[in-house]
């Protein structure tokens, strides 16, 4: 299987969710052979309840994936912490939505939830907890304690991040971080605009129906991370775009 494990599906957290948009993002990730993604929207994005409302509507879902025509939509989400990391968060739809109902309170920056307190929230569920962009610099991880990184299911080796602080300086950073905590590391594209999906993806062995089959499968060691030789090249442009996309989704909400 081929699978991002990073992957937005709306322009940016201000804007609405777009059925045109999410279908464009879904058919570039078959377009690259990507068989798989997990929706890994803000905890925090406007509108929320309208991601998985409207996909409720449109795509079949057995409580572990939305089917598109055979390609699979692992449910997840982004969640901003106190300690200022962002987590990746996917597991059983049903669960993640109870975990988002609990965080209703904690969705602006005075209010994030402890990394430990969340830990606490998605254990007992059954879920997959991956450290987004452990080494950006706004959104760090690397200096939370030791026994709070260790709790990790993985880290992400993150598209956008390998194009800003460069392929090889964060591959020299994330993954020693990984061997020293003994903590796997997935390449997930955060992706939110088309020309960035597949810069970065997975590849394991096999199919898999279930986020615990598929954390089974990291924490084995079948994953293997593929970084796309024209990286740079699809987050400049991925870049270029949302912001001018962005500028005209403004104007036209005036």
């Amino acid at each position: 299987m081929k699978i991002d494990f990073h992957f937005h599906v709306k322009l940016s957290k201000k804007t609405d969710f777009s059925m045109e948009h999410f279908n464009e993002m879904l058919d570039e990730a078959r377009d690259q052979g990507l068989q798989a993604i997990t929706l890994t929207e803000h905890f925090n994005t406007r509108r929320f309840d309208e991601v998985y409302g409207t996909l409720d509507q449109m795509l079949p879902c057995n409580n572990h994936y939305y089917d598109r025509g055979g390609f699979k939509i692992f449910t997840g989400m982004e969640v901003d912490v106190a300690e200022g990391g962002h987590i990746l968060v996917s597991g059983p739809k049903d669960r993640l939505l109870e975990i988002r109902a609990l965080l209703e309170n904690h969705t602006t920056a005075d209010t994030f939830i402890g990394l430990k307190e969340l830990f606490e929230l998605c254990e007992p569920r059954g879920m997959m907890v991956i450290g987004g962009h452990p080494f950006r610099e706004s959104n760090h991880l690397y200096h939370v304690a030791q026994d709070l990184l260790s709790r990790f299911d993985a880290f992400d080796l993150n598209g956008k991040d390998l194009h800003e602080i460069g392929i090889q300086e964060n591959i020299a950073l994330v993954l020693p971080l990984g061997t020293k905590l003994g903590i796997p590391v997935v390449a997930g594209s955060d992706a939110h605009q088309m020309f960035q999906v597949g810069c970065v993806y997975n590849e394991l062995p096999g199919d898999y129906e279930t986020v615990a089959e598929l954390k089974a499968a990291i924490q084995s060691g079948a994953c293997h991370r593929i970084i796309s030789p024209n990286l740079h090249l699809q987050v400049r442009a991925a870049g270029a775009v949302k912001k001018l996309l962005k500028k005209k989704v403004e104007v036209d909400a005036m």
